[in-house]
């Protein structure tokens, strides 16, 4: 099977995550296939990302979001993990300091926007002031904003209206902006909760407030829904990447990496003859 980006994409439409697939055939035979294939994607992110660094003029800035236990650090550690750490940064963002929400919802995360010619990540992101705090309102209740919004609509319709007017400014200056939703079944997160709690070196990874989270299953279900529908655009595309399969859902991730570097038809810089000529000079200098 071969992977093709758009079967992935969110139009700019309503969405039901209730169709659309938490697992699909899988794109590997074998696992030593998956391996190799992965492999093959790592190779190619490892020189897209060097030509993205010499050329220098577009940043990537890769957005992953998900229930909890869907795969979003390992999908960072192994699609990620052939990438000169010089050219790429991971951030990730948990819930704001004191001094975050002294500013407006945008400020922690734009600090760690990457620069042109470098890929930045990030662990859940901006989104999540769209998501967990739609959840939680009492989140929103301590940001301290002067007007409170009375409606709901009028609230997310405006935040969405702030990343969307961002997303597009950062994409008229080089940046190309790729967002991830690892799109995880209620089951599967049970499933793997129980790993956490039966494998002693996973224990680390399980907490009480998991378990907490999960109980709003369906109500962050609807904030997915309406936010991936208000803010997939043709610059800034939301996919739904099924990720019960955690192997096929790194394949379909580095090959929607690889496909958006593609796109941007990059070379390295052409050597002037002036510069060829100082080249030359070097050379001979070096020789003698």
């Amino acid at each position: 099977m071969k992977i093709k980006s758009k079967d992935f994409r969110v139009r700019e439409d309503a969405v039901d995550l209730g169709k659309w697939p938490t697992r699909i055939d899988p794109v590997y035979k074998s696992k030593p296939h998956y391996q190799e294939l992965l492999a093959d994607h790592v190779a190619r992110l490892s020189s897209q990302q060097q030509l993205l660094y010499a050329s220098n003029r577009h940043s990537i800035l890769l957005i992953f979001q998900a229930m909890d236990a869907a795969g979003k650090d390992g999908a960072i550690k192994h699609v990620m993990s052939g990438v000169n750490p010089q050219g790429c940064q991971v951030f990730s963002f948990k819930h704001p300091s004191a001094m975050e929400l002294q500013h407006d919802f945008l400020w922690r995360t734009t600090r760690d926007l990457p620069e042109r010619g470098r890929i930045g990540i990030f662990n859940r992101s901006y989104y999540e002031e769209v998501l967990i705090v739609r959840v939680h309102r009492e989140i929103f209740l301590d940001e301290g904003l002067p007007d409170r919004p009375h409606q709901e609509k009028t609230l997310w319709r405006d935040r969405y209206r702030s990343i969307l007017d961002l997303e597009r400014h950062l994409h008229v200056n080089g940046a190309r902006v790729v967002k991830f939703f690892l799109h995880l079944s209620k089951e599967e997160q049970r499933k793997r909760f129980l790993e956490r709690i039966d494998q002693p070196e996973k224990n680390w990874k399980f907490s009480a407030a998991d378990i907490e989270e999960r109980k709003f299953w369906k109500q962050y279900m609807k904030a997915y829904e309406e936010c991936l529908s208000a803010t997939s655009t043709r610059d800034s595309p939301w996919y739904v990447v099924p990720a019960d399969d955690k192997q096929n859902a790194r394949l379909i991730v580095s090959q929607i990496i690889l496909d958006t570097l593609d796109e941007l038809k990059m070379s390295y810089p052409e050597t002037t003859e002036a510069r060829r000529q100082e080249l030359l000079k070097f050379r001979k200098e070096l020789e003698t």
